[in-house]
């Protein structure tokens, strides 16, 4: 069998800056920051989402009911492992991120999880066609942040 396809380290460094580019609009619930690194008809799901699809259905029912309700959300990095195809015109991120949930009184929790996310290099560089993040078994689905959300 042959080996996984790993990218090429300019590859990883490109797919790896998006990730932390990407991860910062989440930690400051910036949408008009992230909006852009989104391919308009993309495919995604999380914990409890079916396959959502199109753009405006993936912010309106996966990032509503995260980004405003969590914090300090990051990719761990180090543990990313980065895929590409042969040409580079496409990779594959797999990544344990972190972040901060809150219980109903304000209390924080870790609040960790798993994410794989698709990208296409287009002309201006990385766009994600796909995202599948979900929490760690045990970790409560519910969070109660609620901070301001930059459209």
């Amino acid at each position: 069998m042959d080996a996984l396809p790993e990218a090429d380290a300019g590859t990883r460094a490109g797919v790896l800056a998006w990730m932390a580019r990407f991860a910062a609009a989440v930690r400051a619930v910036d949408y008009r920051a992230a909006t852009p690194m989104w391919h308009d008809q993309v495919l995604a799901f999380g914990t409890h989402q079916a396959v959502l699809e199109g753009f405006a259905q993936f912010r309106d029912r996966q990032w509503d009911s995260v980004w405003p309700r969590t914090a300090d959300f990051t990719f761990v990095q180090d543990a990313a492992r980065v895929l590409a195809s042969a040409d580079a015109s496409l990779a594959i991120a797999i990544a344990p991120f972190a972040s901060t949930g809150f219980h109903a009184d304000g209390t924080p929790f870790p609040r960790p999880g798993r994410a794989t996310l698709v990208l296409m290099r287009g002309a201006d560089g990385w766009i994600a066609v796909h995202s599948h993040l979900s929490l760690e078994r045990g970790v409560p689905t519910e969070s109660h942040g609620d901070r301001p959300v930059i459209r």
